[in-house]
């Protein structure tokens, strides 16, 4: 096992639960807390922060596993729900569902295997959040919908 340290640099931006989370290359994203506990919908809420990752992780993954796989995408778009539950003090999701509307010269059992391939082993993400939710996919290839 391999060890690689990542940093991230989080600043209040105001007087409550405004904060400007950014990464160690410079890149920032604004987060708020609900309005329920003060926040004033200025940002991402954190919750919602690892759903964009698990659609950013499993995007960037099936992208390039259907380059190598030599089929041609012409656009990629991933819709992310989720169920939330309370679990004593804190939140958890219980489901999510990483939906991907593909676009492209591409075979479907391709792109059916380039997701599995996504969720299940490469998607660091998608890795953590499972052990806590059941995380199912969906897609629409070309505008044919096709759960599998």
């Amino acid at each position: 096992m391999s060890t690689d340290i990542t940093e991230i640099k989080m600043k209040r931006l105001d007087d409550h639960v405004h904060f400007q989370a950014t990464s160690a290359n410079g890149q920032s994203i604004l987060m708020d807390g609900s309005p329920a506990i003060g926040g004033k919908n200025q940002g991402v809420r954190p919750m919602e922060t690892l759903l964009m990752g698990v659609a950013g992780c499993s995007s960037i993954d099936v992208v390039l596993i259907l380059k190598k796989m030599k089929q041609s995408i012409d656009d990629i778009s991933v819709h992310v729900t989720a169920e939330k539950i309370k679990v004593d003090d804190h939140t958890e999701f219980r489901t999510i569902n990483i939906h991907f509307d593909v676009k492209g010269d591409i075979k479907e059992k391709k792109l059916q295997q380039a997701i599995d391939m996504s969720t299940e082993k490469y998607c660091s993400v998608s890795k953590i959040l499972e052990k806590s939710a059941e995380i199912t996919t969906s897609y629409v290839l070309n505008g044919e919908i096709t759960p599998f």
